[in-house]
């Protein structure tokens, strides 16, 4: 359960956040009505992920506090968002510069601020739960999550991490999804200089195109509709700490050559600005698709391909390492057994040969989500062959960039929604935040024909039959958007 303390000198303003968290079963709020009294809660109060600060309250203010939060030990740092009735941009980069998370303008509409807490709460966990590399399915943990394997090709994968975390060299980390690229991201992280800063994870497919770059990079008051108020990006906020950017190959050409900037000079300016802003950030890179092959066909920059690729690390798919797939189930039975109360006392033989002679297209998301299905479905004691729900239709590897997939069959519902609903919720998110004028709905259906199209090569029956519409009704959305 995340916790979250709010230090404001006005009443109104934690009534308000009780009713905006309410029902947020996840979360516990603490109120603290002044600076002093917020310095003494932390001192004997553990656990604290972030602050809800006042800038302006009577005696000690809340940029004091900040400055007092970051002078703390790191795993006793909560992550800060500042809020301020009083809109001023050189105090919004004042406090961006002592380490504030976000910087919020009252009065707030409840949604953005929800958003921005669950970002922000996100960002926590990230940092906070340190990744551990091991052969066997290790003893649980509150505060790990696991790299699991004893194959070859994930020893490789170790002594990689290992060997470059202490370096502040860009890593681009490659492999199909699933795989756990943002684990080994997150390692490299926990074992790096930097793992007292901030861990800023961000999925470049999941946020709409016109919405990224602002993400990125941050936009000034009048940039653009909507844009009511000077916004701090993605990499002015994690100066000093590390950026992880997944799914970069899904990057426009304009975003590339930004990104590139970055990298070469350290340097960027907002939407709507004209200033050269500096930048500290070491970025890690992730991809499913064969970016060799993109610059090839001029899809991507071929002078970012290099400054991505100085160290490349490729996850292996689940297929390629079998023998790891009975450890890997036994953490996750015994890791949703323990979290649904229906504790299993392991895994029967059979179930291990079935799962072992699967392809796993989905690789080991694919595999959690089917072990939290079983373990939610078991009556028994041991986990059965008839507990896993394998979808013939996905009994082959997953396809990448170089074959495009065909749709799938009906599939296992529930494991695809436990996979989808992360992604949607970020989206939602983001939307959220700066609404589209057409609504959400349009805009993403624009975006999924789109990225339908690409994926196909342009062939529109398969993009029909991948989007579940029919052929006509496809070429009527083509028309309506002008393609």
């Amino acid at each position: 359960m995340a916790k979250i303390l709010l230090v404001d000198d006005e009443k109104d303003v934690h009534y308000s956040f009780r009713r905006i968290l309410k029902g947020e079963v996840e979360l516990e709020l603490a109120s603290a009505y002044s600076g002093e009294e917020a310095m003494t809660f932390l001192e004997h109060s553990e656990g604290v992920d972030l602050i809800l600060l006042d800038l302006r309250m009577g005696g000690v203010s809340g940029l004091e506090v900040l400055q007092w939060v970051q002078g703390r030990p790191a795993r006793e740092k909560p992550l800060v968002i500042l809020m301020t009735a009083y809109s001023s941009a050189e105090v919004a980069i004042e406090a961006t510069k002592r380490g504030a998370f976000e910087y919020v303008i009252k009065p707030f509409d409840p949604e953005k601020m929800k958003a921005v807490v669950a970002e922000a709460l996100r960002a926590r966990q990230a940092m906070q739960r340190v990744v551990t590399m091991e052969e066997e399915a290790p003893a649980e943990t509150l505060n790990a999550d696991p790299i699991i394997g004893r194959h070859p090709t994930m020893q490789g994968v170790y002594k990689m991490i290992g060997r470059v975390a202490s370096t502040d060299a860009t890593v681009l980390i490659q492999g199909e999804s699933g795989t756990g690229k943002e684990l080994v991201a997150r390692a490299i992280y926990h074992h790096s200089e930097r793992k007292d800063k901030i861990f800023l994870p961000l999925n470049c497919s999941a946020i709409p195109e016109t919405l990224l770059e602002s993400e990125l990079f941050g936009h000034e008051r009048g940039a653009f509709t909507g844009a009511l108020e000077r916004r701090i990006g993605k990499f002015e906020q994690a100066s000093g700490g590390t950026v992880f950017l997944d799914e970069i190959g899904d990057l426009s050409p304009g975003l590339q050559g930004k990104i590139l900037r970055v990298l070469e000079d350290r340097s960027f300016q907002r939407v709507g600005g004209e200033r050269w802003i500096k930048t500290d950030v070491r970025i890690l890179a992730a991809t499913n698709r064969d970016l060799q092959r993109m610059v090839r066909e001029g899809q991507f920059r071929e002078d970012l391909f290099y400054r991505l690729n100085v160290v490349a690390l490729t996850v292996p798919p689940l297929r390629e390492r079998v023998e790891d797939i009975p450890a890997l189930v036994r953490f996750f039975a015994r890791r949703y057994g323990r979290q649904y109360g229906r504790e299993k006392r392991g895994v029967s033989e059979e179930a291990l040969r079935l799962l072992q002679g699967y392809r796993w297209p989905g690789n080991v998301r694919q595999l959690e989500n089917a072990v939290r299905r079983a373990v939610v479905i078991s009556r028994g004691e041991l986990l059965l062959p008839e507990d896993f729900h394998l979808p013939e239709e996905e009994s082959r590897p997953q396809p990448s960039a170089l074959s495009p997939a065909e749709p799938a069959g009906d599939g296992d519902e529930l494991a695809l929604a436990l996979q989808v609903e992360p992604l949607l919720k970020e989206v939602f998110e983001a939307l959220a935040e700066v609404p589209p004028a057409s609504g959400m709905l349009p805009l993403i259906e624009r975006i999924l024909i789109q990225r339908a199209m690409e994926h196909t090569h342009g062939n529109q029956l398969r993009a029909a039959k991948l989007l579940g519409l029919s052929r006509n009704t496809l070429r009527a959305r083509l028309k309506q958007s002008g393609r």
